[in-house]
């Protein structure tokens, strides 16, 4: 028993020494902002005011402050600062989307997945992103794990991305894109009965093992055989105790409405509906159970599944008191989240405040990660985007965006080709302001469908 108390010591050691080593890889900025309109969303808009950022946290927001020798100093006069965007629903910085060979893959992840080197992290940046949630893709019922990232980009190791201490989360999805894809492939369900009686099978095998392993570790001088290790059935099992939050694709309300129905049966608190089009018609209902939403702010009919659809969905959901983001799920509309929020006050009139929550603190709250961004206030990650103009008006053009202290965009000084690795023999490429490929990596990998069998589809 001393033995193995010691080698457990050790690894433990070792563990917290690779900790710290990533950690410490990390690059932590000193920077004081100066005379800006500060939008601090928790605190209000402070006009000619300063932030200043020590070793990556905010340490003060103030008139008058002083730079710290070797701080960088940026004079913001006549621009607006807030905090970093952050993306709850996005597939850049991802080599692999979909593992779509089962209905429920819950032992796979996106962390195994991640790409330091795709440009769009750069693009994201030019847009004031500073984080997003890099998310398994929609093609099974109960999908992979996800990561929330850092945009540090620059970098070759996909380490250096990760958000360090976020919490876990998970894939879930509803709707056509996992029956519609299983019929493909000839796995079930196939229908959206099915989904649900998937969704209980699963919490209840998950139950049992947990029951398995509990008696056996009750039990383990009965030199009983331990049950059999399972991947998939621990992260199950790691749902139902709240330690994965789970982020569901979904559009219709009937759906929304029959997953909270399962989560409230299997005791499962946290939840966040992605797309979830048909949101506001359950809006009180999702504010109830305590759900959150992280929708488009306008797209829809694109599948039959999301005809009806209103631009008033963030609206209506926030005015229920439902904590409501809005999302890209795009590689192109990522660049421009700051005018899908503004989108809100025309249809909505939400306040200046309540719009860019959507993309900064609500999106932070449903990842867990609010007690570090998406506010400018002391103690925070200094995660900022500063803005010529109103981040909400339509002639809004970023200039520059930290993390964690530390100056990753800057219109006025960055190259023109900002890639990490450039090949001179490659030819040019085609390049589109917008592009179809950029759009929708949710089924990316698997059998996506087409649209002649979506218009002669009997499911609807």
């Amino acid at each position: 028993m001393n033995l193995f108390k010691k080698i457990t010591g050790l690894f433990f050691f070792v563990f917290v020494l690779v900790t710290a080593s990533i950690q410490a890889q990390t690059k932590k900025g000193d920077v004081l902002i100066k005379n800006g309109t500060v939008i601090t969303i928790t605190d209000g808009t402070l006009e000619n005011t300063d932030v200043l950022v020590k070793n990556g946290k905010i340490d003060r927001i103030g008139k008058n402050l002083k730079a710290p020798r070797g701080a960088e100093e940026v004079n913001a006069t006549g621009m607006f600062v807030m905090p970093g965007i952050i993306d709850a629903h996005s597939h850049i910085a991802g080599t692999s989307i979909n593992e779509g060979t089962s209905q429920v893959t819950a032992e796979v992840s996106m962390e195994d997945v991640v790409n330091p080197i795709d440009v769009s992290i750069y693009r994201a940046l030019a847009g004031g992103v500073t984080s997003i949630h890099l998310m398994h893709g929609s093609a099974n019922v109960i999908g992979g794990q996800n990561e929330t990232l850092k945009l540090r980009w620059g970098t070759t190791d996909p380490d250096d991305l990760r958000f360090e201490g976020a919490p876990r989360t998970i894939k879930f999805a509803l709707g056509e894109n996992p029956t519609r894809g299983a019929r493909r492939r000839g796995i079930q369900p196939q229908s959206r009965m099915g989904v649900e009686a998937m969704l209980r099978n699963t919490f209840n095998d998950a139950l049992k093992y947990k029951k398995a392993w509990e008696d056996y570790r009750a039990n383990r001088s009965s030199n009983k055989v331990a049950p059999e290790y399972s991947l998939r059935m621990e992260t199950m099992v790691d749902i139902l105790e709240g330690e994965i939050l789970v982020h569901c694709h979904s559009y219709r309300a009937d759906e929304i409405y029959m997953l909270m129905k399962v989560f409230s049966d299997f005791g499962i608190e946290r939840l966040t509906f992605q797309h979830a089009n048909e949101a506001y018609k359950v809006a009180p209902e999702l504010a109830e159970f305590g759900a959150s939403a992280s929708v488009f702010s306008d797209w829809w009919a694109y599948k039959l599944e999301v005809y009806y659809s209103t631009a008033y969905n963030a609206a209506i959901l926030t005015k229920n008191g439902v904590t409501t983001s809005i999302n890209s799920d795009s590689g192109e509309l990522i660049r421009h989240l700051f005018h899908e929020a503004a989108k809100t006050q025309k249809y909505g009139d939400l306040s200046d405040n309540e719009a860019l929550a959507l993309i900064t603190l609500n999106p932070a709250k449903q990842l867990g990660i609010d007690n570090r961004v998406g506010s400018l206030e002391k103690g925070k990650d200094g995660d900022i985007a500063i803005f010529d103009k109103h981040p909400l008006s339509i002639y809004a053009i970023p200039q520059m965006t930290f993390v964690d202290g530390v100056k990753y965009f800057d219109i006025n000084t960055d190259k023109a080709d900002q890639r990490i690795y450039i090949d001179p023999e490659s030819s040019i490429s085609d390049v589109q302001i917008f592009h179809a490929e950029n759009q929708h990596r949710c089924m990316e990998g698997a059998d996506i469908v087409n649209l002649y069998d979506l218009l002669n589809s009997n499911e609807e």
